[in-house]
């Protein structure tokens, strides 16, 4: 009976943390895959035990109390110990358990990334993923994510960033589109030409860098169509309707097959980081430390990809 208490305490424990993490009952509900009535149950539970109040509700917030903040700090502490018991008693540091929550973008998520993560879940079947794609910024506590591959994106200092490959791009159009036009031989030849703007990494200009040069030519570009995913600008340039920087394992067979014209091979956009981020914890779990291996190891590998000329 003793130990079935202290089980259901961790439980109580996780809910709150959960709670207080998500920003509201409904959504440590939904995160934890049980009823809103369950978790306020549980959390009445904690107080009844604790003889406290731990959460101020009202119908729009939920605000910790001095004590809940005090409970959430020290129920924080006692989750890692748990979940670091489990990985040790469960043998886990070789089989990674349970399930690990992780955000890529879409590109790269459908494509790019699939192998690896088949060949990660085939390695260890006792470990569950949930993949979702998605290229804004994460919200690790709220979205309930383990951790995120964000590409060209700023490192934020409040998390863990491991950087795991670069991703060249290059400038590319259709033959039909560069036919209108005189011949591109410098980088402000690019001027005279629709642009189609990968909003996330540039907008009303673009650097290009020649070879190895430190120095780069900024571009300033007219988009006809700005968008926020690769695939469309992708598609868009082999309509015509202008030219694109996009990532260059994108375009490798339209370039080949003659859909698409590499615009001045010389001058290059800067690639772009890969990073694996994740927030701060005293303990990660073995199943988030596996796929950061994981991933160290195969994304200078992909097709695509390259190893960071930077450390």
């Amino acid at each position: 009976m003793k130990r079935t208490e202290r089980i259901d305490r961790v439980e109580l424990m996780r809910t709150f943390v959960r709670i207080v993490e998500s920003g509201s009952l409904s959504a440590a509900a939904r995160q934890m895959n049980t009823t809103q009535a369950t978790v306020s149950r549980r959390l009445q539970s904690l107080e009844s035990l604790l003889d406290v109040r731990l959460l101020l509700r009202t119908t729009h917030a939920t605000k910790l109390t001095d004590d809940g903040e005090r409970c959430y700090q020290h129920a924080r502490r006692v989750i890692d110990s748990w979940l670091a018991l489990e990985d040790e008693v469960g043998k886990s540091e070789e089989e990674p358990v349970g399930t690990l929550r992780v955000r890529a973008p879409h590109a790269f998520g459908q494509e790019q990334l699939l192998s690896p993560l088949t060949h990660f879940l085939q390695r260890y079947p006792n470990l569950s993923v949930e993949w979702m794609l998605n290229d804004k910024s994460v919200d690790f506590l709220s979205d309930n994510i383990d951790c995120a591959i964000r590409v060209g994106a700023e490192i934020d200092p409040a998390t863990v960033s491991v950087l795991l490959a670069e991703v060249p791009r290059c400038v590319v159009a259709s033959p039909a589109l560069l036919s209108q036009f005189a011949p591109i031989i410098h980088p402000q030849d690019l001027n005279a030409l629709p642009w189609i703007a990968l909003n996330t990494f540039y907008r009303q200009h673009i650097d290009l860098f020649e070879d190895a040069s430190l120095q780069p030519e900024r571009v300033a570009i007219s988009p006809r169509l700005s968008t926020d995913s690769l695939y469309v600008a992708r598609n868009t340039a082999l309509t015509g309707l202008g030219v694109a920087a996009v990532s260059s394992w994108t375009v490798e067979e339209d370039i080949r097959e003659g859909r698409l014209v590499h615009v001045l091979p010389e001058w290059q956009p800067a690639p772009l980081p890969v990073h694996l981020v994740y927030p701060w914890s005293r303990y990660y779990p073995a199943r988030l430390r596996r796929f950061l291996e994981m991933m160290r190891e195969v994304m200078p590998q992909i097709s695509g990809m390259r190893k960071p000329e930077r450390p």
